[in-house]
């Protein structure tokens, strides 16, 4: 491939490669972003392959050359740790971004492509039951409609805004189907070949659907559908109409067992992926571009990166290992990433 890939981890940072992964770079000593540090987050600007935005520990960084340098926008999200980032694909000079643990659960819009932001003022809580500090795992900005956001939160609930982040109201609760509110992914399929446009929310340990503008959900428990594994991580739209997606779940966090489905039926019915090497750990995180929908990455909470080149109908483990993978990403545009020099005893 010809591009950049960019893997985002807990500990050494962004490591990226430019020669179609035969080696690979951390970032340099005086970045933004530490040498050593905590990335949660990766968004490609759909308008410009050299834009990046990088969710961090000292809030949300910028890399305008592929993801060689970082450099931190100045915003309300300094000092706290970014935990998902989303473009708008009508308009990407709107973004949205969303904090969590160790900092406190906020949402955030941007109006010029991430270069300012705004708290939306969002209320949640400041400690849950399951992780102690939620954190925002989701954001989703419908390819339909620009106005229709939604942000899932662990734990925190799922919520929806349709005037473009302005109001927002939580959609889960004890009385409605998604009951569970853990919620770790949400998409939205848009309208194709006489199918109505789709709402996918992923709980912990369910997938809810709803094809009526989430007036009602349907949802199945995912350990009677995925071979008794019940962790549901998150889900990747793979193809523009909708009809394509990939579900990453695992049998628990870290986990010791794990597979991707792949689905060609907007989520009717799922197909176990091949995987030619067994993760070492639940699958984390999807990274897909545009450009080519069939290269997909995924990658592992302890470390390990896989390719697939076929749409994710099949797997192949990168060969070297990461730290923990909380993101992953590429873009079309090749960085100037150069090697450091190396120290000497």
């Amino acid at each position: 491939m010809k591009g950049t890939i960019l893997v985002a981890t807990a500990g050494q940072g962004i490591v990226r490669s430019v020669d179609d992964g035969a080696t690979w770079h951390r970032l340099g000593l005086k970045e933004a972003i530490e040498f050593d540090g905590v990335v949660r987050a990766l968004a490609v600007d759909p308008s410009d392959p050299k834009r990046v935005l990088a969710g961090a520990d000292v809030g949300m960084c910028l890399s305008t050359d592929g993801g060689a340098h970082f450099s931190r926008v100045d915003s309300p999200m300094n000092g706290q740790t970014v935990w998902a980032i989303a473009f708008d694909p009508g308009n990407p000079k709107n973004v949205f971004a969303g904090t969590g643990a160790p900092s406190r659960a906020r949402m955030y819009r941007s109006r010029d492509g991430g270069e300012s932001w705004t708290d939306l003022g969002v209320e949640l809580p400041e400690f849950c039951k399951g992780v102690n500090r939620p954190r925002i795992l989701s954001i989703c900005v419908s390819p339909v409609d620009g106005d229709e956001v939604w942000f899932g939160v662990e734990e925190g609930g799922a919520w929806r805004s349709n005037d473009g982040g302005d109001h927002w109201t939580r959609v889960d609760s004890p009385e409605c189907a998604i009951s569970n509110s853990d919620i770790h992914a949400v998409a939205v399929l848009p309208p194709h070949d006489r199918h109505p446009i789709k709402r996918v929310v992923l709980t912990v340990n369910s997938v809810f659907e709803s094809t009526d503008n989430g007036d009602t959900w349907s949802g199945k428990a995912s350990k009677e559908r995925f071979d008794g594994m019940y962790y549901t991580r998150t889900v990747q739209v793979v193809d523009a109409a909708g009809d394509e997606l990939l579900l990453a779940i695992g049998d628990g966090t870290p986990g010791t067992r794990t597979a991707i489905y792949r689905s060609d039926d907007r989520g009717a019915s799922w197909t176990r992926a091949v995987l030619h090497t067994a993760p070492n750990s639940t699958v984390w995180a999807f990274g897909a571009h545009a450009s080519d929908r069939s290269l997909l990455f995924a990658g592992t909470k302890y470390g390990h990166l896989l390719r697939s080149t076929d749409g994710g109908r099949s797997w192949f483990k990168d060969w070297r290992d990461f730290s923990e993978i909380t993101a992953v990403t590429w873009t079309p545009f090749e960085a100037p990433v150069r090697a450091h020099p190396q120290s000497i005893d």
